[in-house]
């Protein structure tokens, strides 16, 4: 694999975007989404989550080989200290050590803005996810059995949870991406990349 690059996303991503993203839709249980959304649905998903949350894509010569976003885990405002990740990356690019590095990348960038508990929710059996989460430290929080129907099955999901920060009292408020500086959003992401050069 050549040297990656970290970015913050664009709309104008949309398209390679998709196009990692939908064989995860049509070829498997990974996400739970029965249709492949449209260039204009994404946009405006990728333009809602980027205005509150990190999202960021990983190129390689130039191409969009996967992407990372948080989102809100939970609505009521007591979850506000709270948000949910998820890694996608183009076939053929998985288990080169993308996934860890985009994860703790995400991790990294949630700290600036207030959140303690990073959420996963990974389809299982799937061993390389789960040894993904604990190797991070994730906790497993919860096992929901035949929680979706797809492929053909019910499918079971796991939740699992890491503390990124102390609990302290009376936590500040959530802080949106658009918030934190953009010079020390981009130094995040690429000392990110960088841990993934060759020693």
């Amino acid at each position: 694999m050549s040297t990656v690059h970290f970015r913050r996303v664009t709309e104008e991503d949309v398209v390679p975007i998709l196009a990692i993203y939908a064989p995860y839709v049509t070829d498997s249980a990974i996400t739970f989404e029965y249709d492949v959304p449209s260039e204009e649905e994404f946009r405006q998903r990728i333009r809602t989550i980027s205005a509150e949350y990190p999202y960021f894509v990983c190129e390689s010569d130039g191409q969009i080989i996967g992407y990372a976003y948080a989102h809100r885990h939970m609505e009521r405002a007591a979850y506000q200290w709270n948000a949910e990740i998820s890694i996608y990356i183009r076939q053929g690019f998985t288990g080169k050590g993308l996934g860890k590095t985009m994860c703790q990348a995400l991790i990294d960038l949630l700290r600036l803005q207030g959140i303690r508990n990073v959420f996963s929710c990974v389809t299982i059996p799937n061993e390389r996810s789960a040894h993904l989460h604990h190797s991070m430290e994730f906790s497993t929080e919860g096992i929901f059995q035949n929680a979706g129907y797809k492929c053909g099955k019910w499918q079971t999901i796991a939740w699992f949870r890491k503390n990124i920060a102390p609990y302290t009292n009376e936590p500040a408020p959530f802080s949106p991406i658009s918030r934190i500086d953009r010079q020390l959003i981009d130094s995040i992401l690429e000392k990110n990349a960088a841990s993934l050069l060759p020693r």
